[in-house]
């Protein structure tokens, strides 16, 4: 079984506007994708992630966007390829300098909301982020979904040598493709924090999750994305986080 990297949204308060609770996730994660700027955070609110990353020797990852804040990102935004690559490159260089200020490296590139799912679907948009990636540092691994037909995404990727990092989602419901149910139909996001934990270890094993319209699905992921803006979801986190670390080093 290989190691399933724990990540999780962070940086996202604005201002006086606070969003998350990135002072009690932060310890329980291996990954922090932190937000540069276009769908949510600040200069401060960035820099002061990135201090708690490295206070928690957590890695720090980019989490770009459309340039959306009222819409937190989650809204499609008539971009061209061009343009993605050139936003999403500026947002790269911007975490990047304020983790180069506090000593660290930019470890990888999540982009978030839209842009995110946007881009499992057209092999353009994919094409743009991945050519942002390489231009900046061809080193960094792109974080995408780990649908069940992950071959686009990987041929783009090996186009321009890019690494990918396949994510799968302990919260939220799948649909018979691997991909994850619109937030707008209901049950797509699970709250019970038995469910998330059942899902997270059936991901970590290799096992089939029921979707969406009852068919089993098994997904290949490197990273497990976990969210924690209440304190029930805070209490899920560290469930998982200890299941993730028993099943590390079981045989």
């Amino acid at each position: 079984m290989k190691t399933l990297l724990i990540n999780a949204d962070m940086g996202e308060s604005f201002g006086p506007w606070v969003m998350g609770m990135d002072e009690h996730v932060m310890p329980h994660v291996d990954l922090a994708n932190v937000a540069c700027g276009f769908h949510a955070s600040d200069p401060h609110v960035i820099r002061r992630t990135v201090r708690l990353a490295k206070a928690y020797q957590v890695k720090v990852g980019a989490h770009p966007s459309y340039p959306d804040l009222v819409g937190f990102g989650r809204r499609s935004i008539a971009c061209s390829p061009d343009e993605v690559e050139d936003l999403v490159l500026y947002q790269i260089g911007a975490l990047s300098g304020l983790c180069r200020a506090e000593g660290l490296q930019l470890h990888y590139v999540k982009p978030h909301g839209a842009l995110y799912n946007d881009m499992t679907r057209d092999p353009e948009l994919l094409g743009a982020v991945v050519r942002a990636v390489k231009d900046f540092d061809d080193s960094l691994p792109l974080m995408t979904m780990a649908a069940c037909d992950t071959s686009m995404a990987q041929a783009i990727a090996d186009q321009h040598g890019v690494t990918l990092w396949f994510e799968a989602f302990a919260d939220r419901a799948y649909d018979p493709h691997g991909h994850l149910v619109s937030r707008r139909l209901p049950g797509a996001v699970h709250e019970d924090p038995d469910e998330i934990l059942a899902q997270a270890i059936k991901i970590a094993k290799g096992e089939p999750l029921t979707t969406s319209d009852g068919s089993k699905i098994v997904l290949n992921a490197d990273t497990l994305c976990v969210h924690g803006d209440n304190s029930e979801s805070i209490a899920a986190i560290q469930s998982i986080r200890e299941a993730i670390q028993s099943l590390r080093t079981q045989p």
